[in-house]
């Protein structure tokens, strides 16, 4: 039977507790019994029932005294209490009433009627509870620095909180009566990142309802790049609302993290400066003749050479990757004359014979709102992933560039090699920091799975967008990137 709630039933007679147990119990009613005051006092706080049907006429502590005390106790002031008694008088019911008691019945009751009185005031009671934790709820939420959306499962906006509002600049508390949607009015003011993560909004695949998400508002000559964290909850299915969206803001974290950086790039000389000081003595003593003469020391030396030049990689991986936002400033640009002879530059130094660069020219003369050292750290890491997860270690890597049709004021490079094929679980991690793209992390890939995401924040933060899927063709990965632009010769004032 459907549970009712708990009743608490006190009465000095034990025939007269049991007519309360046949006549409720039946109902679906919790029922715990007290026989004096100072019993029902105790069960009370112990229990906080959503009744109590207390008799008047009791030895000791009678109904009235317990009626008061329970209305000045902080836990019970608010519980429900119907006054059980034989008196019929006008002043015993009007004592009843003046100790705080909400109703008075008197005996013989009749069954139908107390059944239900009882029923009409746990109903009354559970709708204030209801009620208060409502109030408590919308206060918190409405005082949070944190925005909070419901959606329905068509993405329409059903409530939204101040902050929200004020991130999706709704300027009246009603604007959630607005038929667009969430979508429509986020993508207004920010850019989706990353963009995978987003597709089939707001039917998401299951694999990536745990990803994270952001809303990014690039810089601007008015405005720093400002940066939402999105993370939601999927009601259940049937009713009116689909989902609730927290949004909250990250900028903050992001500008501490900037002074971290800064802080980085002074002691980056005191981390390299031992590294090529120990790397330097491994090979002086590795080309002294008294020590090359013995094997076990030079098989030895091997050893702790290679481990120097991995600790070296790990460090400067990390340094670069520090650094990262500092690249990302849109008051210098990249000119695409430059990205042939940087690929080429590139592929040298990595070591890959087979790369071909196609459509710059048609591309027109246009600077990228990158500087020229964020746009070398995108493209080496790029590079140097298709060449450290190709399974021979010898990609063949095709660049294009093009002018979007849709979007006058974004190039598209496009950078495709003939390597691995991601699961859809993977492309969900991929731009996270610390994401090898290994099957199990076991931490001998070499590097600190730190590149793509550098990339990725760098393009973020101009308002660019990087997407990575498997080729249709062949074996291999494609890492589209879409890059604003301005025409050579513009003054940018960003």
């Amino acid at each position: 039977m459907e549970y009712k709630g708990r009743i608490l039933i006190v009465d000095d007679q034990l025939s007269v507790r049991e007519v309360f147990r046949s006549l409720l119990m039946e109902q679906g009613y919790d029922l715990v019994f007290a026989s004096n005051g100072p019993e029902a006092m105790a069960a009370a706080v112990e229990l906080i029932p959503d009744l109590i049907l207390l008799d008047v006429m009791m030895p000791g502590m009678d109904g009235f005294e317990v009626c008061r005390q329970m209305r000045t106790h902080p836990i019970l002031a608010e519980v429900p209490i119907i006054m059980v008694t034989a008196l019929d008088d006008m002043g015993s019911v009007l004592q009843g009433l003046e100790a705080g008691a909400d109703d008075f019945m008197t005996k013989p009751f009749n069954h139908a009627e107390l059944q239900a009185r009882v029923r009409t005031t746990v109903r009354l009671n559970r709708y204030r509870l209801l009620l208060s934790a409502q109030t408590k709820f919308d206060w918190v939420i409405d005082q949070s620095n944190d925005g909070y959306l419901v959606i329905d499962e068509s993405d329409h906006i059903r409530y939204t909180n101040p902050r929200a509002r004020q991130y999706l600049d709704l300027t009246t508390a009603g604007a959630e009566t607005d038929p667009v949607t969430f979508f429509e009015l986020a993508r207004k003011q920010y850019h989706f990142e990353p963009e995978v993560a987003w597709d089939d909004w707001p039917n998401l695949p299951k694999h990536t309802l745990n990803a994270s998400r952001y809303l990014v508002r690039p810089e601007s000559p008015t405005n720093q790049v400002f940066w939402l964290q999105v993370n939601f909850l999927d009601l259940p299915p049937g009713s009116r609302e689909g989902r609730i969206i927290h949004l909250r803001d990250v900028t903050l974290e992001l500008v501490l993290q900037r002074d971290m950086w800064e802080f980085q790039t002074m002691m980056a000389h005191k981390l390299r400066t031992p590294m090529t000081s120990i790397y330097s003595g491994l090979l002086l003593l590795k080309e002294d003749q008294a020590i090359s003469a013995d094997p076990d020391t030079m098989k030895l030396l091997d050893i702790v050479m290679r481990g120097a030049e991995r600790l070296q990689s790990d460090v400067e991986s990390i340094l670069k990757y520090l650094n990262t936002p500092d690249l990302a400033q849109p008051d210098s640009g990249f000119s695409l004359a430059q990205l042939g002879p940087l690929i080429t530059k590139l592929g040298s130094d990595l070591g890959i014979e087979a790369m071909t660069v196609s459509g710059l020219e048609a591309a027109g003369n246009v600077r990228l709102l990158l500087q020229d050292q964020a746009v070398e750290l995108i493209l080496w890491e790029i590079f140097e992933n298709a060449k450290k997860f190709h399974p021979k270690r010898n990609p063949m890597i095709e660049v294009s560039a093009a002018l979007l049709e849709d979007d006058s004021t974004r190039l598209r490079i496009k950078i495709m090699d003939d390597g691995l094929t991601l699961s859809p679980e993977q492309f969900g991690q991929i731009l996270l920091p610390f994401y090898q793209g290994e099957k199990y992390l076991t931490g001998e890939t070499t590097g600190m799975g730190l590149g793509l995401s550098r990339a990725a924040l760098l393009i973020w933060g101009v308002g660019g967008t990087c997407r990575l899927y498997n080729r249709d063709d062949r074996p291999g990965l494609v890492v589209e990137l879409s890059l604003p632009f301005e025409q050579e010769g513009e003054q940018n004032l960003g």
